[in-house]
């Protein structure tokens, strides 16, 4: 089993996001390739990028060939995943940047989508994917942030998605560590629901 996990916390491996997702991989076993996004974060999209992609292959330019080989890295690492994990936290209400641009360059029409007349679809489909979602606050689970996230990744055919939250980190150190407990007791009830995959 290949294993793609994505951390995005600001704070790298010492965020909570990034501690619950490497729990999870640490129980899945199998290959696991690990982005560190705000460490070596993606380029924010930009005109000459996005004409990069749309470029035909023998018209393309050096440079953006070298646009489209980092575009086709990134893709190869999720068409090559069985399982995606992803460390959430939130910020100023939304994804973090670098999560927003890493996106922004694996939504590549013909690659990881195609329309069609009934609409846009998803090619890299049979993906589970877990979202660690951390928040200082309370928001729930219908927070614009999950739900930018989830229709995103059903955009690309990554449709069985399962959340994980731990929220009220900032409230006080009761909230934060009765969230962090029920994050860790979700990831004890998936290892005794799905024993064949964790």
């Amino acid at each position: 089993m290949n294993v793609l996990q994505l951390n995005t916390s600001l704070f790298g491996s010492g965020g909570q996001s990034s501690q619950l997702a490497d729990r999870l991989v640490a129980r899945l076993g199998g290959n696991a390739t690990v982005r560190d996004l705000a460490r070596d974060p993606v380029p924010h999209l930009t005109g000459e990028r996005f004409q990069a992609f749309l470029a035909k292959p023998e018209a393309r330019t050096p440079e953006q060939n070298a646009v489209v080989a980092y575009s086709d890295q990134l893709i190869g690492e999720l068409k090559a995943a069985d399982v995606i994990v992803i460390g959430l936290p939130m910020y100023n209400f939304s994804v973090p940047s670098t999560l927003r641009t890493y996106f922004d360059h694996i939504a590549r029409a013909g690659v990881t989508f195609k329309y069609t007349d009934k609409g846009a679809q998803g090619l890299l489909t049979g993906k589970k994917a877990y979202v660690f979602v951390t928040r200082g606050g309370v928001y729930g689970e219908e927070h614009t942030q999950t739900a930018f996230v989830r229709q995103f990744l059903g955009f690309v055919g990554i449709n069985d998605v399962e959340f994980i939250y731990a929220e009220g980190l900032a409230i006080s150190p009761a909230s934060k560590d009765a969230a962090l407990a029920r994050a860790h007791a979700s990831i004890e009830r998936l290892n005794a629901r799905e024993p064949a995959l964790i």
